[in-house]
């Protein structure tokens, strides 16, 4: 079943992670799960059907915003073994996200389209940042495109 969507393909994922008794993973695809039949009764849909991959990309890249957050609360506060367990379903979810771009890339794409909008002030800064955004389909974090035009003036 290659065409089988990314939120089927999840819900068959705690089938595999069941049979292999991989409680880490396990875990991080019922929360993942979860998350997804949340944004469906959101969405006023049935828990029955099947979100788009973009929208399940939404849901994993806040899953995954989550996770870096709690991470960094738990290390401010000297909490290593729930840093570390946080970091094992963040690496996790992380898998079920696109490939992401090189700084390089950015800075190419960020150039380009400055270029492109003919943005010379700092006051248009945020229209660039979410042309970059855009232009890079998910690909790249938000923090590292702000980081990137912010550099470019």
């Amino acid at each position: 079943m290659p065409d089988m969507s990314l939120h089927e393909q999840i819900k068959n994922e705690i089938k595999e992670a069941l049979k292999a008794r991989d409680e880490v993973r396990l875990a991080t695809v019922r929360g993942m799960s979860a998350s997804l039949t949340n944004e469906l009764v959101t969405k006023k849909m049935k828990p029955t059907e099947i979100l788009t991959d973009d929208d399940v990309l939404i849901v994993i890249k806040r899953l995954v915003k989550q996770r870096q957050d709690s991470i960094e609360q738990f290390r401010a506060g000297n909490r290593e073994d729930l840093a570390s367990a946080e970091e094992a379903e963040l690496n996790i979810l992380k898998t079920y996200l696109p490939a992401q771009m090189s700084e390089e890339q950015i800075r190419a794409m960020a150039e380009s389209k400055k270029a492109e909008l003919g943005i010379t002030d700092k006051t248009k800064i945020g229209i660039l940042t979410g042309a970059v955004m855009k232009a890079t389909g998910g690909q790249a974090d938000g923090n590292v495109v702000k980081q990137i035009v912010e550099s470019l003036f």
